[in-house]
């Protein structure tokens, strides 16, 4: 690791500041007796703010962040090598509203392999770009930059979310490149933006289930993609406003049965939504969503989806396969949207598998 390369201890001064925000919450007036259904549930959240402001300690768990593997060259990027010479490279994208965190408990499971985790522009731990913020074509630009920098001229990614995206744009720009792909999820923006007119049966329910999910469950994504300066400004200013739209997407989207801490513990949801306040990319984190377009290029690299129940909105493999070289489907038995963290075993088995089809 280059020390140097680690990102920077946070000042205290933001520290500080921070502590007397969480302090000084003011929890507002809402009906009482709905729990998560409306959104996060305030007594929660009051639990949360009280110990992120009294006992959680930021700085135990930055100095492990530092102690990564950490790189810098177009991106900054984790960079976990195998003591194997002609290891296989292994692509790490992740996506929102998390980190190159995701990735923590898979890396010690793969060390056959030369790992990239590139902490992707305008999200926690990135390197500043002038730009603010980019869309997923220009981060799969930045990645690909990181890659042929660190010497790999051909790899495996391994992707889900914001990440796929990336993935996406990744490989239909460099195509010779990219050996094969690993996926948790098809990108939402295939039934969102211009899906295929001609679709099946068992396609037109799955397009149904995303559109309800969108109604029900997507009013943050319109946000994040149509006004997303306005939400900024609330985010950035409040921690309790931040810890409220992260750990609602924390419980609703991992497989939790409702207790967020029985996959997070408190100090791990913490040092996720404290990535987000000490980096300040709550705001530039949204600029993928607001840049978002439709893409129909059917991807040639051998693809392996391993999808998990407690996902979003899980696609059937004839749509996938309308935009990628399917060779595995596996629908997981447990798990959700982040699935690196949720089942690392599992994960990690499925980014083998994917190596196995680089080979030559």
């Amino acid at each position: 690791m280059s020390h140097e390369a680690a990102p920077e201890s946070v000042a205290q001064d933001v520290l500080d500041d921070l502590r007397a925000r969480l302090r000084a919450f003011r929890p507002v007036p809402l009906p009482g007796g709905h729990g998560w259904e409306r959104g996060v549930d305030p007594d929660y959240l009051a639990e949360v703010v009280a110990y992120w402001a009294e006992s959680y300690d930021w700085r135990v768990h930055e100095e492990r962040i530092r102690q990564l593997p950490w790189t810098v060259t177009a991106t900054r990027a984790i960079h976990q090598r195998s003591e194997r010479a002609d290891a296989t490279a292994v692509l790490l994208l992740h996506g929102w509203p998390d980190s190159v965190l995701r990735f923590e408990r898979v890396l010690p499971l793969l060390s056959d392999h030369h790992v990239v985790a590139p902490a992707l522009p305008g999200y926690p731990f990135a390197t500043p770009v002038a730009e603010q913020g980019m869309s997923s074509d220009e981060m799969a630009g930045a990645v690909a930059g990181t890659m042929a920098a660190l010497g790999y001229d051909r790899y495996v990614v391994s992707a889900g979310d914001v990440g796929a995206n990336v993935a996406e744009a990744l490989t239909a720009r460099h195509p010779d490149r990219v050996a094969a792909l690993h996926f948790t999820d098809v990108p939402q923006q295939h039934f969102r933006l211009d899906p295929p007119t001609d679709l099946s049966e068992t396609e037109r329910a799955y397009v149904e289930r995303g559109r309800d999910w969108q109604a029900r469950e997507g009013g943050y994504s319109h946000e994040q993609a149509t006004k997303p300066h306005t939400l900024a400004v609330a985010l950035g200013d409040s921690p309790a406003g931040l810890a409220a739209w992260i750990v609602e997407k924390l419980r609703g989207w991992t497989d939790c049965a409702g207790d967020v801490e029985s996959v997070f513990t408190r100090d791990e949801l913490l040092t996720w939504i404290t990535a987000y306040w000490v980096t300040g990319a709550i705001g530039t984190s949204f600029t993928p969503y607001a840049t978002a377009r439709a893409r129909s290029t059917r991807l040639t690299p051998p693809a392996v989806f391993t999808i998990y129940p407690h996902d979003l909105v899980n696609a059937p493999r004839e749509f996938a396969e309308r935009f990628f070289t399917v060779h595995t489907w596996r629908d997981e038995p447990a798990g959700g949207h982040f699935a690196a963290w949720e089942q690392p075993a599992r994960y990690a088995a499925a980014i083998h598998e994917a190596t196995q089809l680089a080979e030559p």
